[in-house]
């Protein structure tokens, strides 16, 4: 299962949870809403349903190193369950399987700074607080 690679400058949101289409587009409709701009390259294939974060870095890992993806989002059951829609971040590259959640809210600003390679991933994650989610630097 290959992942694909987002088109431009955008981030990479992977679709896991299958469960609840309209969910789905709820989720979609308010990354787009988000920005000013387009933040997200979206995926929703079948083949990618419940992946787990270690069947992704075992793919990358065996994929061409000019293949390969940094990081990646990914929409899974509790983004499709939770009012905020918190993506689930993963580190593919630095710090491999590292996670932390991130509102819609916060999504612009850190696939912005992340595709832009202005910000590394590893300064949100230290961000983020006791349960795992990046609520913006200081908390807010």
């Amino acid at each position: 299962m290959p992942l694909p690679q987002p088109d431009d400058l955008t981030s990479l949101v992977l679709r896991t949870d299958f469960g609840d289409e309209g969910a789905w587009e709820v989720v979609r409709a308010a990354l787009d809403a988000a920005g000013e701009y387009p933040h997200a390259t979206y995926v929703s294939e079948l083949c990618f349903a419940g992946v787990g974060v270690q069947a992704l870095l075992d793919e990358e890992a065996a994929a061409d190193e000019d293949e390969q993806i940094v990081y990646m989002f990914l929409a899974d059951a509790a983004t499709m369950k939770d009012a905020g829609h918190p993506l689930l971040a993963v580190d593919l590259s630095d710090e491999p399987g590292r996670t932390f959640r991130v509102s819609v809210r916060w999504f612009p600003d850190i696939s912005t700074n992340l595709s832009i390679a202005n910000m590394d991933f590893a300064e949100f994650a230290d961000a983020a607080d006791g349960s795992g989610a990046f609520r913006g630097f200081g908390g807010g």
